[in-house]
């Protein structure tokens, strides 16, 4: 066989490894966990809501409301952390609970972050704080959500039925993104599609997996497994720090978990392809610890696996190389039938499968571009904020 037959063997041989010894990633069927709801007059334990915010006018005035309407029966509060916003952001979070009522809602800020501290943990600090000094005794349950995302009536209620019925210390939801312009139905779904390659969510759960992960923009922890993990002084400098707070968590004993979201949404719009290019190549290089070999590999890896299949197909049926062009077909449909699953849970059109390299090659160019970002001292960048690598930040006290 030729070497393009080979390399197209290889990929297929990957393709089939991903789709039975990859913990089912391509599945989407992992939502909450089973969870019979508490009993009429049983006891709902205390939590507080702690929403680090900044700059976040433009969304708040469709998420705070979902939050403020939560039909919770226990004790529940809201602390929005404004962490230094330029645009009136905490004026506008009271202006809206004075309006819409529902849940206490608290507005203060931390001040700037010390070094060795990412902007959003140092606001989630200032939050934790708050909720444990609460003048009603401190909460037993922590919700950390973004300020971007909006809650069904019914979400924070259903979260605690399954962190207790499954004597979870976490419970997180991967918030269903907006997938309504041309690019984020083209790039939106493909990146909760790599995130559950990289962390399937049944792995995530097992008690003996190394396999660790979280969707910051809904996590339910208990304020004592959170305190035993040291959470969050052990991650201050993580930018990745929903997934740094999910494996202080499982490290300390704790147990997770992580699905898909039935009534979690994502609120923030990416219009454009830049908007999506910097939401992921601000973070991309920093997962892969900064280092050139790993980013290296990333690279050969994923353009065996995403880019030698139909490039395979192509050339192997314009040379007449059958070999290469039948391993290349292959591999490019066992791709398209695990991406179909995650299409339909985005409600798009499965036309879209097919166009995955494309979409995977994109990708690629984004974790290249966020290297080449941080070697020009503006990696990790958001919102005014750049962040430095992990062994550069603030060494313990």
């Amino acid at each position: 066989m030729s070497a393009l037959a080979w390399t197209a063997v290889v990929s297929l041989a990957a393709w089939l490894w991903l789709l039975l010894g990859q913990g089912f990633f391509w599945r989407t069927d992992l939502r909450l966990p089973p969870r019979p709801e508490p009993a009429d007059g049983a006891d709902w334990p205390d939590v507080c809501v702690v929403v680090p915010a900044r700059d976040e006018a433009e969304v708040l005035p469709v998420s705070l409301p979902s939050l403020l309407a939560l039909d919770y029966p226990g004790r529940a509060e809201i602390i929005l952390v404004d962490d230094g916003s330029s645009d009136g952001t905490g004026k506008l979070a009271r202006e809206l609970a004075d309006r819409y009522g529902g849940l206490p809602l608290t507005v203060t800020s931390p001040g700037e972050p010390p070094a060795g501290w990412t902007g959003k943990l140092w606001a989630v600090r200032h939050g934790m704080a708050c909720a444990r000094d609460a003048a009603d005794g401190p909460f037993a349950y922590l919700l950390l959500t973004d300020a971007d995302i909006s809650h069904e009536p019914d979400s924070l209620r259903e979260l605690m039925a399954a962190a207790r019925a499954g004597g979870f210390d976490l419970v997180s939801q991967m918030a269903r993104l907006r997938a309504a312009s041309v690019w984020e139905k083209l790039v939106v779904p493909a990146f909760v599609y790599f995130f559950a390659q990289l962390y399937p969510f049944r792995w995530v759960a097992k008690q003996n997996s190394r396999t660790a992960a979280a969707a910051g923009g809904c996590v339910l922890l208990r304020t004592e497994a959170a305190e035993r993990a040291g959470i969050p002084d052990a991650v201050r400098h993580a930018v990745i720090d929903d997934v740094a707070v999910a494996r202080a968590v499982k490290r300390s004993g704790g147990r997770i978990y992580l699905g898909l979201a039935e009534r979690v949404d994502s609120v923030r719009p990416y219009p454009r392809l830049g908007d999506l290019w910097r939401m992921v190549s601000r973070s991309a290089y920093a997962q892969l610890l900064h280092s050139p070999l790993l980013l290296l590999g990333t690279v050969a890896g994923l353009a065996l696996v995403y880019l030698v299949p139909p490039l395979a197909l192509v050339a192997g049926l314009l040379d007449g190389d059958g070999p290469a062009a039948l391993a290349g077909g292959l591999a490019w449909g066992v791709m398209t039938a695990t991406y179909i699953p995650m299409l339909r849970y985005y409600r798009q059109t499965l036309w879209l499968a097919p166009l995955l390299p494309g979409t995977a090659l994109l990708y690629l160019l984004m974790t290249v571009d966020s290297a080449v970002q941080h070697y020009r001292g503006r990696g990790a960048a958001w919102k005014g904020r750049t962040y430095a690598r992990p062994e550069r930040a603030a060494p313990d006290q």
